[in-house]
């Protein structure tokens, strides 16, 4: 009967904990990857983006090279601001984020849209789909604040 008993008992055990793991997992359910600010650099140029760490899902990318004050930004989503400038585009120029022929734009990291980014973690933003807001926690508004310092002003 022990021998029974003992190995079904360590089953629901082991049942029971791999159950618990899963359910405190949010993202083991929707299998959704959460979006959020990344700073990267590449060579001398710096690179602030919205979307999934280590992805191409990006819904915004700004870039800019040390001590410059304009930014570069691609994506579907622009800062929502009437100071944004379209570049004009060439033939060459590709979007870093889909490989396609680019549709940039330019701003300036004083710009008050970006001043709102770097001060309370907030950007407005429009898109396809509308106008939107996108929010930063405390850890990626210092790296939203490297990100201008390194732009040039140290402030936005």
């Amino acid at each position: 009967m022990l021998k029974i008993a003992i190995p079904a008992v360590a089953a629901l055990g082991l049942i029971a904990f791999a159950a618990q793991s899963q359910a405190t997992n949010p993202d083991a359910h929707t299998g959704v990857v959460p979006m959020g600010w990344h700073l990267s650099h590449e060579g001398p140029m710096a690179k602030l983006a919205y979307g999934v760490e280590n992805s191409d899902q990006l819904a915004l990318m700004m870039t800019c090279e040390r001590g410059q004050t304009q930014a570069t930004v691609y994506g579907d989503a622009r800062p929502s601001s009437p100071r944004l400038i379209k570049a004009s585009l060439s033939t060459e120029a590709l979007d870093p984020l889909s490989g396609e022929l680019a549709d940039e734009a330019r701003i300036s990291v004083r710009d008050p849209a970006l001043q709102q980014l770097a001060r309370r973690g907030t950007l407005e933003v429009e898109g396809e789909a509308g106008r939107f807001e996108l929010t930063a926690t405390r850890d990626e508004r210092r790296l939203i604040g490297d990100f201008f310092a390194y732009c040039g002003t140290g402030r936005a």
